[in-house]
């Protein structure tokens, strides 16, 4: 390998690192993977039959969105993520195994209407949780369901609680918008 290439792939690397270092900074968490036990319990307590629109908030890897799409192939999947690198991998994931269902968002989530969904997905981090709560009640109709794991939406009654066997005993909670 030539000198120019290693630096230029060093230049890469560090380019991505960073990137994912501003963009953990500007929104206060960094990229995360949905471990495939809680990928595959979040991925059961949804309908394979769903129409409408699923929305993931902070796609991260791709590793949910993509899950979703599969899951539920009559649904269209928006998912959004802010954060450059993990965004090209799933934007090139799409590229090299493309699903008909599921669109790619760079975009802040926060700043996006949700109105229209029939599924909101996330895994946010408690700050965020707390800013989403009242976005979701004033822009998602009634009966608009809305799946988190890991973190709850502090003041909202779940309809459904698992707790995932893993190390962590990471909870999914579902929910329901409310009248």
């Amino acid at each position: 390998m030539t000198g120019a290439l290693l630096l230029l792939l060093l230049a890469i690397l560090l380019g991505g690192m960073l990137s994912i270092v501003v963009s953990t900074l500007r929104t206060g968490i960094s990229p995360m993977l949905t471990l495939s036990k809680v990928r595959r319990q979040l991925l059961s307590v949804i309908e394979p039959d769903l129409t409408g629109t699923i929305l993931e908030l902070g796609a991260g890897w791709g590793t949910l969105a993509f899950a979703l799409a599969d899951r539920c192939p009559r649904a269209k999947v928006i998912a959004f993520e802010v954060s450059p690198l993990p965004w090209a991998f799933c934007w090139l994931r799409q590229r090299l195994a493309p699903r008909s269902n599921l669109e790619l968002r760079r975009q802040d989530f926060f700043r996006a209407s949700l109105a229209g969904a029939s599924l909101v997905v996330c895994y946010l981090f408690p700050g965020a949780m707390s800013r989403l709560a009242p976005k979701l009640l004033a822009e998602l109709s009634p009966g608009t369901r809305i799946l988190s794991h890991t973190f709850a939406l502090r003041g909202w009654k779940p309809l459904r609680t698992l707790v995932v066997d893993d190390l962590y005993r990471t909870p999914i909670y579902l929910y329901e918008r409310g009248p």
